[in-house]
């Protein structure tokens, strides 16, 4: 009897543990600022296009051979014979004034521009940032006078300040084109951050943090800067967008990027005397600097809306 059973004992052992296992409650999800945000970006359509465009752009930044076979660094792939002529088979978006292929030299122009970008970026948010996260919470004279120094790039014209470094440089490269942009800019960077943190050092948590012993490093990496960096992070994707702008506006005015590097602010430069009579070396590299710059215009903003409940 018992060697019955036993099968049939061993199967609804086997059922219940199936059956327990199917009912278990599934984990709950943490409930944070960047966990609502990163839940709410998903669903937003503006997020995922922007998203997705800016993908492609700096995956085209960084392997542009994928897109292209074409080297336009290589003097023998420009031929004067075919200047200025339409798009076709072979050059699908026309030919420039040299007779080079436009479509090689807009994917191509897309690395100098993004990096020009990404790195002023980078760079604004560590400095500004820092120096802002310092000026918040130590407040005294060191925030007065870190206040007073801002003031002063303040009322310093971004794109005349600009002219004035890269002419005294006059090497027109990637890096004096980001240092200029660098300099003048990180000024907004700090001012948001010194507010996001003159706000958030005096919650509650940050009162029994200090209470608790926590030194100064620990409040100000620990518990302020996660919840002050926010409205950092959404200012430094939409001027993102602005410094690829920026690095476009000085090199067609001749001292930002200079040849025989690529970006589509030379090309668009490069392009203007002869637009009536071949607009497309022009009009392709500028239509690929405006969606750049609203894509990442469109992150910005897609982002600053998931991390602000009051916008939800």
């Amino acid at each position: 009897m018992s060697d019955t059973l036993a099968p049939d004992v061993r199967r609804g052992a086997k059922h219940g543990k199936r059956g327990r296992r199917a009912s278990a409650p599934k984990p709950e999800r943490v409930a944070s600022l960047w966990t609502d945000a990163w839940y709410d970006l998903r669903r937003r359509p503006l997020f995922i296009g922007s998203a997705a465009l800016i993908t492609v752009l700096i995956v085209m930044a960084v392997f542009p051979w994928l897109f292209t076979s074409v080297d336009p660094f290589d003097a023998a792939t420009c031929q004067l014979g075919e200047a200025r002529q339409g798009m076709s088979g072979i050059h699908w978006f026309g030919t420039d004034n040299l007779g080079c292929d436009v479509y090689a030299r807009t994917v191509y122009g897309a690395r100098n521009s993004i990096v020009v970008g990404v790195t002023t970026t980078v760079i604004t948010a560590l400095v500004g940032g820092l120096l802002g996260l310092v000026a918040g919470f130590k407040g005294g004279a060191l925030d007065t006078v870190f206040s007073r120094v801002t003031e002063i790039f303040f009322a310093i014209p971004s794109i005349l300040g600009a002219l004035l470094i890269l002419a005294v440089f006059r090497t027109g490269n990637v890096w004096t084109v980001m240092l200029a942009l660098a300099v003048l800019t990180w000024p907004m960077t700090f001012r948001i951050m010194r507010a996001s943190v003159l706000t958030v050092k005096n919650q509650d948590y940050v009162t029994a943090a200090r209470a608790l012993g926590a030194s100064a490093p620990r409040l100000m990496f620990r518990h302020i800067l996660p919840n002050a960096i926010a409205s950092v992070i959404v200012v430094s994707m939409i001027n993102l967008g602005s410094f690829i702008a920026a690095e476009a506006g000085l090199s067609f005015l001749g001292v930002g990027l200079r040849s025989p590097d690529i970006s589509w602010g030379l090309m668009i430069a490069d392009a203007r005397e002869r637009f009536l009579e071949a607009p497309g070396p022009l009009l392709f590299p500028a239509i690929f600097l405006s969606l750049t710059v609203l894509a990442f215009i469109m992150l910005g903003d897609a982002v600053r809306d998931a991390l602000d409940p009051k916008l939800r």
